[in-house]
């Protein structure tokens, strides 16, 4: 079961990703479209290397890991949410608070 809980947060991260980029292409005109549908997932990225990877040399306890990783997911729902996509936003934030319950479950953390 661990690894089919891997594999769905690998997919969950890439639908992060995407969400935020749908967001930003969706919301700006020509050029901030752009910056907008590239610039939220790099952010996202950044954030998500340099706090909770599992190999970063800043990863976050698990208490603070949590919260980061609920506030980025939580974007991409409200990314989802605001750019039309409300079916696929509540089940993308459903997706992420099973594997999330399921992690601690598993003591995957």
């Amino acid at each position: 079961m661990r690894p089919v809980n891997d594999g769905v947060r690998f997919l969950l991260e890439l639908g992060l990703l995407a969400s935020l980029a749908y967001w930003g292409w969706n919301e700006g005109g020509s050029v901030t479209r752009w910056l907008f549908a590239i610039g939220a997932p790099v952010l996202a990225a950044v954030a998500w290397g340099r706090f909770l990877a599992p190999k970063s040399s800043s990863r976050l306890s698990d208490r603070w890991r949590l919260l980061v990783e609920v506030i980025l997911f939580g974007s991409a729902t409200a990314a989802l949410i605001s750019a039309g996509q409300e079916w696929w936003g509540i089940v993308f934030g459903g997706l992420v608070g099973f594997h999330l319950v399921l992690t601690f479950v598993l003591d995957q953390r």
